[in-house]
């Protein structure tokens, strides 16, 4: 039985696979929904922070935001709790570290990102999650 589920999003069909998958968990079991979009601060970190710099994590910020609202209006559209986490940093160390805060019982997350880039990073994250994280983690293809 599930209380708290943490699912890791990025806008793509595997992580909107997972959002679903949670959702109609929360509504078997009454639970909560987390869901988590970590802006990848590792990316960068080897380049000077500039005003460009700025700029892309502002857009990746935003992005995020807005993945978050659209997960936010799913769970509302059948009335299952959701409370949303934007965080920075390591997305693997992020999920993990949330997961533990929140005293979450499942995550859920995609088995990779939006594109090729994004395909390889996820699948990282995904690994790193699995390895790591000492509850039931669920990875959903796409």
């Amino acid at each position: 039985m599930f209380r708290k589920i943490l699912v890791a999003i990025d806008g793509s069909e595997p992580a909107n696979r997972a959002l679903e998958a949670a959702i109609e968990e929360a509504g078997v079991w009454n639970a909560e929904v987390h869901v988590i979009y970590v802006v990848e601060s590792g990316l960068f970190s080897s380049l000077p922070m500039d005003n460009t710099l700025e700029v892309i994590y502002s857009v990746l910020q935003k992005e995020g935001e807005e993945i978050l609202e659209s997960a936010r209006m799913k769970a509302d559209a059948v009335d299952v709790p959701l409370t949303a986490h934007l965080r920075q940093g390591h997305a693997g160390s992020q999920i993990v570290s949330l997961a533990e805060e929140l005293g979450a019982d499942l995550i859920l997350l995609g088995s990779h990102g939006k594109s090729g880039v994004d395909r390889l990073l996820l699948g990282s994250v995904t690994d790193y999650v699995v390895r790591n994280s000492p509850i039931t983690t669920t990875v959903v293809r796409s």
